[in-house]
């Protein structure tokens, strides 16, 4: 659905801020449309995973050239981060400090400023549609906090009044009666 959205916005420059082990790397690869596809993440371990499970030193030199690698933090402006059409936050922005959050918004939206960005985040109602959770309990132990949908909303239209984007939410996967989908996206474009 990321991919898809991604897709739909035009873009041909694209950030995958929190990329992890590059689950979406590979599949923005696949797309001929991405002539340049950069991934950021915070720990290098994660970014010689991605390497290794891309088959980066195997990929043809036409592939390489459009994909690179980068350690770095979502809360600091970093110049490498300027001039892309899109930026994918996927399942990210649950794992910082809510004290950072602040931050993030300014690199993101105020810095970087991508025409587009899709951003995943999980929905805290539908926890309890697994046994080992709690209500107030977290998916994972990294998790500094989790929205609802409601919460998600307001933080997603304040983002964007403040920063000029306009937004859309979609759920992400089967949506249960009065609880919604296991996760939630927005996207956010510039100056709509």
């Amino acid at each position: 659905m990321v991919v898809e959205k991604l897709i739909e916005s035009g873009s041909e420059r694209v950030l995958d801020l929190g990329c992890g082990e590059g689950k979406l790397i590979k599949l923005l690869l696949k797309e001929r449309q991405f002539t340049e596809i950069v991934g950021m993440d915070v720990s290098y371990s994660e970014l010689l995973k991605a390497k290794e499970k891309l088959h980066f030193d195997e990929m043809p030199p036409k592939q390489k050239e459009k994909l690179q690698l980068f350690q770095g933090a979502l809360t600091y402006r970093d110049q490498r981060l300027h001039g892309f059409d899109a930026a994918a936050v996927v399942e990210v922005i649950e794992h910082l400090d809510l004290n950072r959050l602040q931050a993030f918004e300014r690199v993101l939206f105020g810095f970087a400023q991508p025409k587009t960005i899709v951003l995943t985040t999980p929905n805290k109602e539908y926890n309890v549609m697994w046994e080992q959770l709690e209500a107030e309990n977290m998916r994972h132990d990294d998790h500094r906090f989790e929205w609802t949908r409601e919460e998600f909303q307001q933080w997603a239209d304040k983002i964007g009044k403040m920063y000029n984007y306009s937004v859309e939410i979609l759920p992400i996967g089967y949506e249960e009666e009065n609880i919604g989908a296991p996760s939630q996206m927005a996207i956010f474009r510039y100056g709509n």
